[in-house]
């Protein structure tokens, strides 16, 4: 049942304490976490133990049986927020008091349901926005994809820095002898304060190398609206097509328009939905573009599923050739944060090892969390 049919059946009907705990438990898992159904057991049983009239032992019990990583927690407490009301555990403003009468009154109907006497139901609420943030773009339909692009415009990419040849004036850093020794010139040698300098940052450029065959053509619009982002946003960026050959896009995707961006980009990209051939792309990159400086100390954002036509081990050849080149390859995979997922292509399989962060790629959560990647790379 999905989150919007389970929201208009609890404004109908009266729901039991346990309907809600386990319309909590499937949201969550809509969400993105790998709830099963020995989880909701557990989850019940904790809450029975605890009682309902806790909650900040109801929310710690969520956490010990239905999650399974951190990033599941993180999940977890924006859902039980938006779920029983309140606001996001863990913040400076959240509202323990509101959540805890929220749980107790949940606890009293229970209490008051076994004797006999209902009282009106505590209706169950998720936020739609935060449910979109998590699912799989695949999995979307026509309506919640144009409901997804609203969303872009909350994405605030920041360039990856480096240090710069250039020094500034500070207040700390390196001793400045040039303008300390001036300085004690201009006082007939007299001594006097010290003067500081230190070198200054520089934006990395970004590349994306973004896989458009016909394994990923369930993503890469999305990802394709993800670089757009990046151009921009003032960031410097270039952007290349991989297919069955390589193409570079960077100039359709500087247009202000996103949907205007993503039709001038499809015009010049003859393979797009065709064939892979990973290897043979990035080694046409590093030939034409990276080698003579594109890539030479710029953060290299592959995204791709990593399936590949040719041999795998010409794959793991040219990506450790990237390697050699950029401060840093990030390889962004749709289906890693798919629960149950293991990287055993032969592609992945052979590429990891020179790969610096293997991140997902299939959600807008993900391209957040891609987002801070790069930032900090």
């Amino acid at each position: 049942m999905s989150i919007a049919q389970h929201r208009l059946d609890a404004a109908e009907h009266v729901r039991a304490p346990d309907e809600v705990l386990v319309g909590f438990a499937r949201a969550l898992r809509a969400a993105g976490v790998a709830v099963t159904a020995d989880r909701e057991r557990t989850f019940l049983e904790a809450v029975a133990a605890v009682g309902l009239d806790d909650a900040g032992a109801v929310f710690h019990a969520g956490r010990a049986t239905l999650c399974g990583s951190p990033a599941d927690l993180e999940r977890h407490d924006v859902m039980f927020a938006e779920w029983f009301g309140g606001t996001r555990a863990g913040t400076k403003q959240r509202e323990p008091d509101r959540r805890h009468r929220a749980m107790a009154d949940l606890g009293e109907r229970d209490d008051a349901a076994q004797d006999g006497a209902g009282e009106e139901a505590l209706l169950a609420r998720a936020s739609d926005a935060e449910v979109l943030r998590q699912r799989d773009v695949a999995d979307l339909t026509r309506a919640e994809r144009e409901r997804l692009l609203a969303l872009y415009g909350r994405l605030r990419p920041r360039a990856p820095r480096r240090r710069a040849h250039r020094r500034e004036v500070a207040r700390r850093g390196d001793v400045d002898a040039r303008r300390t020794l001036r300085a004690m010139l201009r006082r007939m040698g007299e001594p006097g304060e010290v003067a500081w300098r230190r070198r200054t940052t520089r934006p990395r450029r970004v590349v994306f190398l973004v896989d458009v065959s016909g394994s990923m053509s369930a993503y890469a619009d999305a990802l394709l609206r993800l670089a757009h982002v990046y151009c921009t946003a003032g960031v410097p960026t270039e952007v290349f097509t991989l297919g069955t050959r390589l193409t570079h896009v960077t100039r359709p995707l500087t247009l202000r328009d996103p949907d205007r961006a993503l039709v001038a980009a499809g015009e010049v990209v003859p393979d797009w939905s065709g064939g892979t051939r990973l290897a043979e792309g990035i080694q046409v990159f590093l030939d034409r573009w990276g080698r003579r400086g594109m890539a030479r100390g710029a953060v290299v954002v592959v995204v791709s599923d990593g399936w590949e036509r040719d041999r795998p081990e010409a794959l793991g050849e040219q990506v450790r050739r990237l390697h050699q080149v950029a401060h840093r390859v990030v390889w962004a995979n749709p289906h890693r944060g798919k629960a149950g997922y293991e990287p055993v292509q032969a592609g992945i399989v052979a590429a990891l090892p020179h790969v610096d962060d293997f991140v997902a790629g299939h959600s807008f959560a993900a391209f957040e969390e891609l987002t801070e990647v790069v930032a900090r790379a």
